[in-house]
């Protein structure tokens, strides 16, 4: 009787963690170098659009910018990196440089077909295309809670790269 008690205050203390972990909705990110996460709340994490400009802050429309020779260390154009396994599903994305630097990374396959999937990696592709964007490569810091989704973008953005090399 004892084993069956203690069995059941288990599984009870488990089903509340799991059921606190749940509500609490954060993820974290480890910088490869140093190892020290930084957690964000989910309710800070939005998706960050590149393509968007953003108005003055005087209220005057944006100067017009005459293009520049390219400058960056990639051709101009779209290029799309081989579909990468990530256990869960397959990650394939696309590059798309702009004056020879990445100005988009676009997801065109990623792990959605369970609802946990759709939340980590709803939560874990804003800042893996941002931090690509700022890195201007594929060495992006892996998320913790979408690992293999941060590996698998590593592959397929690098080999689109490799393609876009000048």
């Amino acid at each position: 009787m004892k084993k069956y008690l203690l069995s059941l205050l288990i599984v009870i203390a488990f089903v509340g963690y799991v059921l606190y972990q749940r509500g609490t909705n954060v993820i974290s990110i480890f910088n490869e170098n140093d190892r020290h996460p930084v957690t964000i709340p989910s309710s800070l994490a939005s998706p960050v659009s590149t393509s968007e400009s953003l108005p003055s802050a005087t209220g005057t429309p944006p100067a017009t910018v005459t293009p520049r020779p390219q400058t960056g260390m990639y051709k101009d154009g779209s290029y799309t990196g081989p579909v990468t396994d990530a256990y869960y599903g397959n990650v394939q994305v696309k590059a798309v440089i702009k004056n020879g630097k990445i100005s988009d990374v676009q997801f065109l396959q990623y792990p959605n077909d369970r609802g946990t999937s759709r939340e980590i990696n709803g939560q874990a592709m804003p800042y893996l295309t941002q931090e690509a964007i700022q890195a201007q490569n594929a060495n992006v810091d892996i998320i913790s809670g979408a690992t293999q989704t941060s590996i698998a973008f590593r592959e397929s953005l690098a080999s689109a790269l490799s393609l876009a090399k000048i």
